[in-house]
């Protein structure tokens, strides 16, 4: 038997399991690392967050992976460089995490990672029938198990997709897993580049559970930003949205998007909502003299609107519910003004560090439960199809020899 074989049904046999999740967002801040103990697996999946660390980016690695970003015209060559060039990257920062920890990669029995996604393309996008959802992520995990000597498990998008799924949001199975509650009903809203949620009824029963992506969370803010407040990243503390007035033309030209009328489960990226898209709703809208600081009010109320919108069709059936959140958004505190504000039935939205898990951190340990389930897991049915949620375990695993 490979050695290796024999170390998977080693680690699938253990109370649990020390697993690394690894998150690259579309916002490209940092590689977020979280160390997490899991015991168990399905429902059952307990979760100890034991370190985190983000590992920041230096301003090369943005504009590398900025070139080949969301677009439909790339250079074929640069992709193909960038695809182990990030992997290499991202197992350095593993190993520098691991030093500061003071552990070494022998204790980890593996590590679970995102990618960097550059672009994403569901069908309903794309448009041509004889194609179907797609999506892309960088950073190959040969390369990182290679680099840090630990068996790394990547591409968990693609299985989604060949079940049928449009590859994203994929947070569902981890917050069916682990953030179920049978004492209320739970709404999970992650707010990142993109925005989405997870509906997790009380009932536990997995067929009722939905999730979708809600449209922009901070990826066109956050642009906007990044183009004409050099060197700033983001709006920080929504300094420069509240220096501004919201402008409605503006506000109703975005919100005229078709995806907002489709329904739940959709997926969509920052191939649709950038500032190009900014730039279509003020020429439509006859807005293009505002001031930076007006389109910024505006933007930050586009994405509360969309967001709360959201939320408030998730919960129209439902009596009591709660609402946790996570991701950047949550440190935008106008953006969450405005989404308590357009959520009558929302009093409080609280963060999942009062489950269990940083907020900042959860995505990346949403993945590592992902690589739990694909090492010991496998027997927890879950949705079903036609809610987004394909019956699967995901993710391809790589050796680190």
């Amino acid at each position: 038997m490979n050695r290796h074989i024999e170390q998977l049904y080693r680690s699938a046999k253990k109370r649990s399991r020390l697993v690394i999740g690894l998150m690259s967002g579309t916002s490209l801040d940092g590689l977020d690392v979280a160390l997490c103990r899991i015991t168990g697996h399905g429902t059952d999946t307990q979760i100890e967050l034991l370190a985190f660390s983000t590992v920041d980016y230096d301003e090369g690695y943005k504009q590398k992976i900025k070139s080949v970003f969301a677009k439909r015209q790339v250079d074929l060559q640069q992709v193909t460089l960038l695809n182990p060039w990030v992997g290499v990257l991202h197992g350095q920062m593993v190993n520098q995490c691991l030093a500061k920890w003071n552990m070494s990669p022998t204790d980890i029995d593996a590590i679970a990672s995102h990618g960097q996604t550059i672009y994403h393309c569901p069908l309903r996008q794309h448009g041509q029938s004889e194609f179907g959802n797609a999506t892309l992520q960088i950073g190959d995990a040969d390369h990182i198990a290679v680099t840090t000597g630990i068996l790394t498990i990547g591409d968990f998008r693609q299985k989604h997709i060949a079940a049928g799924g449009e590859g994203a949001p994929l947070a569902v199975y981890g917050d069916y897993l682990f953030f179920t509650s049978k004492q209320e009903n739970r709404i999970l809203l992650n707010m990142g580049g993109i925005a989405n949620l997870t509906y997790l009824p009380c009932s536990a029963d997995a067929s009722a559970v939905f999730s979708s992506d809600i449209g922009p969370g901070n990826t066109i803010m956050d642009a906007y930003v990044q183009r004409h407040f050099t060197p700033l990243h983001y709006d920080k503390d929504s300094a420069i949205a509240c220096q501004g007035t919201v402008q409605p033309s503006l506000l109703d030209s975005l919100l005229q998007h078709a995806f907002f009328a489709l329904d739940f489960p959709k997926t969509t990226g920052p191939e649709v909502f950038n500032l190009d898209y900014l730039h279509a709703a003020q020429v439509r809208s006859s807005t293009q003299h505002l001031s930076h600081e007006d389109v910024l009010a505006t933007l930050n109320l586009f994405s509360a609107t969309t967001i709360a919108n959201a939320i408030n069709f998730a919960a129209a059936e439902l009596g009591d519910f709660s609402v946790y959140a996570s991701g950047g958004g949550i440190h935008n505190p106008l953006l969450m003004e405005h989404i308590l504000r357009l959520c009558p039935k929302v009093s409080n939205i609280q963060n999942t560090g009062t489950l269990g898990i940083d907020p900042d951190a959860k995505e990346a340990v949403l993945f590592a439960i992902l690589a739990n389930e694909c090492l010991v897991g496998g027997q927890q049915p879950f949705g079903n199809i036609e809610q987004g949620i394909p019956d699967i375990t995901m993710g391809k695993i790589s050796f680190p020899d």
